[in-house]
């Protein structure tokens, strides 16, 4: 890792800039797919499939005998450990419901607001070298809360056409309604256009590598919604002499084995704990089986020294992480003051892997400095508010004359026309 001393202000936009791939040779790939999967739907989703998981399918959807057999094969242990990653998950969102908000907002005028969840969802969890079944829990858990009626979870196969059985184990645990044994570029455009394997849904959650962030994005020019935007996992730790290094040195190394992609950062008012961190991460990262993709990432990873906490804050707030680590002498100046984080882990004992998966909170955040505008998965995010006003006949007497004004001010004659008739039949 890379270690920089008081940079300038100038100079925080390159140092902090993500290590990704042009957007334009991303965009021309997404754009074919799309076009591809749009006219020749499933013949299109099979052939990305073979080209790039390698996988020959019969069917790409999971059938309930591979969900028993992939359940049968996956450790008591582990079950039960997903089943309490499940319930502290559970509670966290669930103690998110929010009741109806209600107001009269004038005499005889009542205005309320009512949440419905989205009916279809489709959840994208990335296979590959790390199949992450947490982030079956981190989107369907919620989806269930929420109420959604169909739940429709996309994963790319191994070569034998498979899906790792704990994402499966998982899945049914948490209510998906189907599962579908396609990745990539073409699982998006699937969950965007529909074929007759994929259902076509209302919205797209989940993270993924580049080419899945971009697909996502595109999915909205054709009327999906989705999560956020969502790519190469990221983290970010401010820290000083309080800080354990070797602590620091375990959660820098645990973002970077995601990927080659991904990028970690420390910021330290402490010039000493940035020496131990790097000892640390020397030693700590010759012993990891992922070691090749996380020295990748270690090396586009920086390790800057400030003068003080103002600074630091600053530069958080202008990288804004998807993850942040704060294990300061000083952690409520960053708690308190933070603006832009997907999510963020207080002092020594908090490690980031506790978020991946089993504090409760939701792991699913948005990246590349997307913090800034928006928020990671929550309950919300499966649901959409609907308005309700129903006003009396003393109420648009109320009201009447001040929608005229404006409706005439606007030009808007048809607007005045819609409240003048009500108003003449009830002054008569």
């Amino acid at each position: 890792m890379k270690t920089i001393i008081n940079p300038k202000t100038s100079s925080w936009s390159d140092l902090l800039k993500r290590p990704t791939q042009t957007l334009e040779n991303i965009e021309n790939t997404v754009n074919q797919i799309f076009s591809d999967v749009e006219r020749s739907g499933d013949k299109a989703i099979n052939k990305y499939t073979e080209l790039f998981d390698g996988a020959t399918l019969e069917s790409v959807i999971v059938s309930a005998n591979e969900i028993a057999d992939a359940t049968n094969q996956v450790s008591e242990e582990l079950k039960q450990a997903i089943q309490t990653a499940k319930q502290n998950i559970q509670l966290f969102h669930s103690a998110q419901k929010t009741e109806r908000v209600s107001v009269q907002t004038a005499v005889g005028i009542e205005c309320w607001q009512d949440k419905r969840p989205i009916q279809k969802v489709g959840l994208y969890i990335p296979g590959g070298t790390a199949p992450l079944f947490s982030t079956v829990l981190m989107l369907a858990v919620p989806a269930q809360i929420a109420g959604c009626k169909e739940i429709v979870l996309c994963s790319p196969p191994n070569r034998e056409g498979k899906i790792a059985n704990e994402i499966l184990y998982a899945a049914q645990l948490c209510g998906v309604t189907k599962i579908i044994k396609v990745g990539g570029i073409q699982a998006i455009a699937g969950l965007t256009f529909g074929t007759t394997a994929i259902p076509k849904v209302y919205k797209i959650f989940g993270p993924g590598n580049q080419y899945v962030t971009v697909a996502k994005q595109l999915a909205t020019k054709y009327g999906v919604a989705i999560d956020m935007p969502a790519g190469p996992s990221e983290l970010l730790v401010v820290a000083d002499d309080s800080a354990n290094a070797a602590y620091v040195a375990s959660d820098l190394l645990s973002q970077a084995e995601h990927g080659s992609d991904s990028q970690v950062i420390l910021v330290s008012t402490s010039k000493s704990l940035i020496a131990k961190v790097s000892e640390e991460v020397e030693t700590q990262i010759q012993n990891l089986p992922r070691k090749a993709f996380a020295q990748k990432a270690i090396d586009n990873s920086k390790l800057i020294y400030v003068d003080s906490d103002v600074v630091a804050l600053k530069m958080i707030n202008a990288y804004a992480p998807e993850h942040l680590i704060v294990c300061t002498n000083n952690n409520d100046f960053y708690v308190d003051q933070i603006e832009n984080a997907g999510s963020v882990f207080i002092g020594n004992y908090t490690p980031e892997s506790a978020g991946d998966y089993a504090s409760g909170t939701n792991h699913t955040l948005p990246t590349n400095g997307f913090s800034k505008a928006y928020s990671g998965v929550n309950l919300d995010s499966f649901t959409k508010s609907i308005t309700f006003q129903k006003i009396s006949k003393e109420g648009i007497l109320n009201i009447g004359n001040t929608i005229e004004l404006m409706a005439e001010a606007e030009g808007l004659q048809a607007h005045k026309n819609a409240v003048t008739l009500r108003l003449n039949d009830l002054k008569k």
